[in-house]
């Protein structure tokens, strides 16, 4: 694990968000998402989480693991409070709810903050255990283009609803007990991994 980190292990206290995802490929679009966590929920780090292989998307056209290592970590290249991670593949675990399980257990008195796009909170009542991720860590969701009112709409955003922290408040985010999550509007970063693909193409 100490390996994966760059041999630099988060001290008790510290509030790290968790960006998950294929990163298939990592573009300034995770990197908005990172930087506006890091200020806006006042984050001591942020872990790219990059995944062997999401469960929900198919194998084929899937870059191998550590091609995609290697283009997040060019990304990031120069913020050291932002880490390029293939953690996933050292815990052997494949769902996010056995991810973070492993690592609040393995880090104890770290304040994990779960970080996604309002993409993913539209289609999260899909991933396994859904509703124990809320119950896992905090949850920070980020504005999307042409998301905004499905996101609002999604099953997860209703049935935690009264769970919602307000947007002022995110700054203490990482401290609330979960379920707690806020709705973030920031910077709209229009790229995609599936279209920078299709243009590489």
């Amino acid at each position: 694990m100490a390996r994966a980190l760059g041999g630099q292990l988060p001290a008790r206290g510290q509030r790290i968000g968790l960006l998950g995802g294929s990163f298939n490929p990592a573009h300034g679009g995770h990197l908005t998402i990172s930087e506006a966590a890091l200020k806006r929920l006042r984050l001591d780090a942020v872990w790219w989480l990059v995944t062997p292989q999401n469960p929900l998307k198919p194998k084929t056209g899937m870059a191998p693991l550590a091609d995609r290592l290697a283009g997040a970590r060019a990304v990031i290249q120069g913020r050291p409070r932002v880490r390029a991670t293939a953690i996933e593949a050292d815990l052997g675990t494949l769902y996010t709810l056995d991810t973070l399980r492993a690592l609040t257990r393995r880090f104890p008195g770290v304040r994990f903050v779960w970080l996604m796009g309002a993409d993913n909170l539209v289609q999260i009542d899909r991933w396994a255990g859904w509703p124990q991720i809320f119950h896992s860590v905090p949850v920070a969701v980020f504005d999307r283009p042409n998301y905004s009112l499905r996101a609002s709409a999604a099953k997860a955003a209703q049935r935690f609803r009264r769970a919602r922290v307000r947007e002022c408040n995110s700054g203490q985010l990482a401290d609330q007990e979960p379920p707690a999550w806020v709705f973030l509007h920031a910077t709209r970063d229009p790229r995609s991994a599936t279209e920078i693909r299709a243009q590489r193409r």
